[in-house]
């Protein structure tokens, strides 16, 4: 069989490149109020990124110059409370914020970090996240990591059947 017929027989849905399939409508609407946040301050932002660790970022953000963010979308206080991960981010970013909304008390989140609160169509930064500059080459490898995975996703929505036919050859 033809590997593109054979591709089109199996074809491989698209995820949804907001979503892995957990996340609540909440945190999505979290999501969105935060990246256009961060695209309004002239960011790239990228949903989902796992990271050299094997941790998955919720929201990753490159800047103009270089810089990273990372945002970890908490849609609850029982999100926040079940979450002992988010200090690893550190290591792989310049800032990391929190993006919660109304609903969820933003005492209970640590001062080590920064805060966004988010409406779903807009967000504003109640707390900047404290500056720790990554290393150079730690830099490097994350944005690689982004721009790889930026271009993969794109590649899938321009041609779906693409990851189908690379599985089979």
């Amino acid at each position: 069989m033809n590997p593109l017929d054979l591709a089109h027989t199996n074809r491989i849905a698209l995820d949804d490149p907001l979503t892995d399939g957990r996340q609540s409508e909440t945190a999505l609407k979290v999501w969105r109020g935060a990246a256009r946040l961060m695209r309004l301050q002239g960011f790239a932002c990228l949903p989902e990124l796992t990271l050299a660790s094997g941790r998955r970022a919720d929201l990753i953000a490159l800047g103009p110059k270089h810089e990273i963010i990372i945002i970890e979308v908490k849609s609850s206080i029982a999100d926040f409370r079940a979450d002992t991960k988010w200090p690893d981010y550190r290591a792989h970013c310049d800032r990391l914020y929190f993006a919660t909304h109304v609903d969820v008390p933003a005492e209970i989140f640590p001062e080590e970090a920064g805060l966004i609160l988010s409406d779903g169509y807009a967000a504003d930064i109640l707390r900047e996240a404290p500056h720790h500059p990554l290393a150079a080459a730690t830099r490097k490898a994350v944005t690689s990591r982004f721009a790889r995975q930026a271009a993969l996703r794109l590649h899938d929505l321009l041609d779906p059947d693409a990851r189908a036919i690379a599985s089979i050859l």
